[in-house]
């Protein structure tokens, strides 16, 4: 792909981002999500980010600067087939809300992430099945 930066492939690395990925979903699951949605859901949107930053580093890839997000998930579209239109829409989805809470203030309400949270938690599910066939 022409907006993506070419490098070694590192496992290494790839383990330890890995490993900060376990510690955010156990700091999800520790977080009161009815009294914290929009950071439980800033949480969840930086899990899925970073499991693709995995899959791109293992593919030997990374993105930089303005719409690098966008792009990872346009990776994820176009090169794992295992994800399709409705989960990539819904990821994008995600990343649209995560910039609102992020830079316009934005609060999500609890139900939010309660209607959404199986299906992140299977995205996630599947990221790592990926993720683990590769290392």
């Amino acid at each position: 792909m022409e907006e993506l930066i070419r490098i070694t492939p590192d496992k290494e690395k790839a383990k330890s981002i890995l490993k900060m990925v376990e510690t955010t979903l156990e700091m999800i699951q520790e977080t009161n999500q009815s009294k914290f949605p929009s950071h439980v859901t800033k949480e969840y949107y930086d899990v899925v980010r970073e499991l693709v930053s995995v899959l791109l580093l293992l593919d030997g890839y990374k993105t930089l600067g303005e719409g690098a997000h966008k792009r990872m998930i346009e990776y994820l579209e176009k090169n794992y087939k295992e994800f399709d239109s409705t989960e990539i829409i819904f990821l994008d989805d995600l990343r649209v809300i995560r910039n609102k809470i992020t830079y316009d203030g934005f609060f999500v309400k609890e139900e939010y992430i309660e209607r959404r949270k199986e299906r992140l938690l299977n995205i996630v599910k599947k990221l790592n099945a990926i993720i683990n066939k590769k290392m």
